[in-house]
């Protein structure tokens, strides 16, 4: 039995979005499938960072050419522990209320972890908790399952393990590679990311024990 839940996210407008920072290490795709959702006016969203770990992210430009604020930190240069306190130098400085990570591909220390606590989220493309870490689509082919997909989770300080707020699945084929079907799930990653924004947004989502409820 739990108790009525710890509210995550206030309720935002398109006139006072929610401030989000998304974090990148590739291509992006995914943050841009959240700056376009929110440009549109699909969620009341309004990413005010992005941050890259790598100079050479293709996200990077895709940022640039979107018109978003782009900041590197380069994790190679600094070292882990100066990395990690620029890092969340950077999401204080740009005042952003929820972390998205996407295509991020660093997992972040504990301590930032409960520094952002219930604020950071993740896509993982798998339907967790099966086939977490990495190359889950390998694994998931493996396995035999006939359905996959992508799961956005609060981030705790586990690997892929915390509380679930959306699922959304994908049939998977007899003649699947790992790469057919990672592409099949990254478009609908592409909306998934920009629907759990937009729950989060609600003002609605609590947590109960290990659940993301919608309340309202």
């Amino acid at each position: 039995m739990t108790g009525p839940g710890i509210p995550l996210f206030r309720a935002a407008s398109h006139a006072d979005p929610l401030r989000v920072a998304v974090l990148v290490s590739g291509r992006g795709s995914n943050m841009e499938a959240i700056a376009k959702s929110a440009f549109r006016g699909d969620i009341p969203v309004q990413v005010v960072r992005v941050i890259a770990d790598r100079p050479e992210a293709g996200a990077i430009r895709r940022a640039q050419d979107l018109g978003l604020e782009v900041e590197v930190i380069d994790r190679r240069a600094l070292g882990r522990e100066r990395y990690h306190a620029e890092l969340a130098g950077a999401i204080e400085a740009c005042r952003a209320e929820l972390v998205a990570l996407a295509g991020y591909m660093r997992v972040l220390p504990v301590e930032l972890v409960r520094r952002f606590e219930r604020r950071i989220v993740n896509i993982h493309p798998s339907l967790l908790p099966s086939f977490p870490g990495l190359e889950p689509h390998r694994q998931a082919l493996e396995h035999g399952v006939k359905v996959s997909g992508c799961t956005v989770h609060l981030v705790d300080e586990g690997v892929d393990t915390g509380p679930i707020i959306l699922q959304k699945a994908v049939p998977v084929l007899d003649d699947d590679t790992p790469e057919s079907l990672a592409a099949r799930v990254l478009e609908v990653e592409h909306v998934a990311y920009p629907e759990a924004l937009g729950l989060a947004a609600s003002g609605k989502l609590v947590l109960a024990g290990r659940k993301v409820v919608r309340q309202g």
